[in-house]
């Protein structure tokens, strides 16, 4: 049975930094493709960044180019997304999401998901 649960999440003042974590099961992290999404209030699920193998597609949105990166264990099978130099628009709840091909910002075409975690950032 295929698990995503998605931890480190919460309140954060502007500037400050969070680091998210995605703890995986069920599947061989090694060979699928993990992404990270967020979706704030009346508005879509947006890609953020994605790793699968060697490769890592950062940064999708570019309000987050420099700011945010995603990283891998494969021992732990945990993804991770270092948020750096938080904004009050970073606050949404956050996903990860796993697919067996290659990384893409479409969210449609991920077919497992976490449950997914608020990050607030507000002073």
């Amino acid at each position: 049975q295929v698990q995503l649960v998605e931890s480190g999440g919460g309140l954060v003042q502007p500037g400050g930094s969070l680091r998210l974590s995605c703890a995986t099961s069920g599947f061989t992290l090694a060979d699928y493709a993990v992404g990270w999404f967020r979706q704030a209030p009346g508005k879509e699920r947006e890609g953020i960044s994605c790793i699968k193998s060697n490769y890592r597609e950062d940064a999708y949105p570019d309000s987050v180019k420099g700011r945010f990166t995603i990283t891998r264990d494969v021992a732990k099978n945990t993804v991770y997304l270092q948020m750096n130099n938080l904004e009050p628009e970073d606050t949404a709840v956050y996903y990860c999401a796993s697919r067996p091909y290659g990384c893409t910002p479409i969210p449609g075409l991920y077919r497992y998901w976490g449950q997914g975690i608020q990050v607030t950032v507000s002073p």
